[in-house]
């Protein structure tokens, strides 16, 4: 019960908090002079943006950790991470898209390296899924899998880093300069990017929770001698938590 009332505690002030800073941004920020006020989804497509990546790299932490102590929950944790920063990478994309056919005109600009490159990092998440899954034995795709998190979890920062040091094109570097945006555009975009952390870490806990419930109705089906099927059975070898 109070790790339901935590959850509800959760959920309420990330819908709070995104609910501000979306408020903020459509009434109180100040509307771009020449985007008008098709630039506003800047606070909706570059806090996503941020938290997706920053979602890959803990993903590759708790795939470290998976390695160093052999826990399968944090083979859970990273498994979950990722597939969360997937669906929020999706979403980067489809708000980029729309900003930039408004913007410039196109719907993906290729000679940008900040938007190829976080291009290059969503597609490479994309195969870790199947990757995962193509594997039947449950502790080597465990295994395989945090190899695989570890690797791509280091090619985030790296990759950040040297889009950072590229000659800057279009794409303007929002990190680069939030301490000279004006006060309401500053405020508006952290509350915003606070909200969009939150969701990640509401949605993370919730998908726990879920597979966690699913392991233990097995492991109790099982203790009751209930998994009669050959399907089910040949699962119950499995690490603690079934991630399909």
């Amino acid at each position: 019960m109070l790790h339901g009332k935590h959850l509800r505690t959760l959920s309420l002030l990330t819908a709070v908090t995104l609910t501000a800073g979306f408020t903020l941004a459509a009434f109180w920020a100040p509307m771009d002079a020449d985007q008008g006020f098709m630039q506003k989804i800047f606070y909706v497509h570059v806090p996503m943006a941020i938290v997706s990546l920053v979602g890959f790299v803990v993903g590759g932490w708790y795939g470290l950790q998976y390695l160093r102590k052999g826990n399968s929950r944090d083979d859970l944790r990273s498994y979950v991470a990722i597939h969360i920063a997937v669906v929020l990478g999706v979403g980067v994309l489809i708000t980029g898209g729309i900003w930039a056919k408004a913007a410039w005109g196109q719907w993906f600009v290729w000679d940008e390296p900040t938007l190829t490159s976080f291009l290059i990092i969503f597609l490479l998440y994309c195969t870790y899924t199947p990757l995962r899954f193509s594997i039947p034995e449950p502790e080597r795709q465990a295994r395989y899998a945090s190899v695989f998190a570890v690797t791509a979890g280091a090619f985030v920062p790296l990759n950040f880093l040297a889009v950072r040091l590229a000659e800057p094109l279009i794409h303007p570097r929002t990190l680069n300069s939030t301490g000279s945006l004006p006060g309401e555009v500053r405020s508006t975009f952290f509350v915003c990017l606070i909200g969009m952390a939150l969701l990640f870490v509401t949605l993370w806990k919730y998908e726990m929770a879920s597979k966690n419930a699913t392991a233990q109705v097995r492991s109790l089906r099982r203790r009751l001698g209930g998994d009669e099927d050959p399907a089910i059975g040949k699962r119950s070898a499995a690490p603690t938590v079934e991630l399909r």
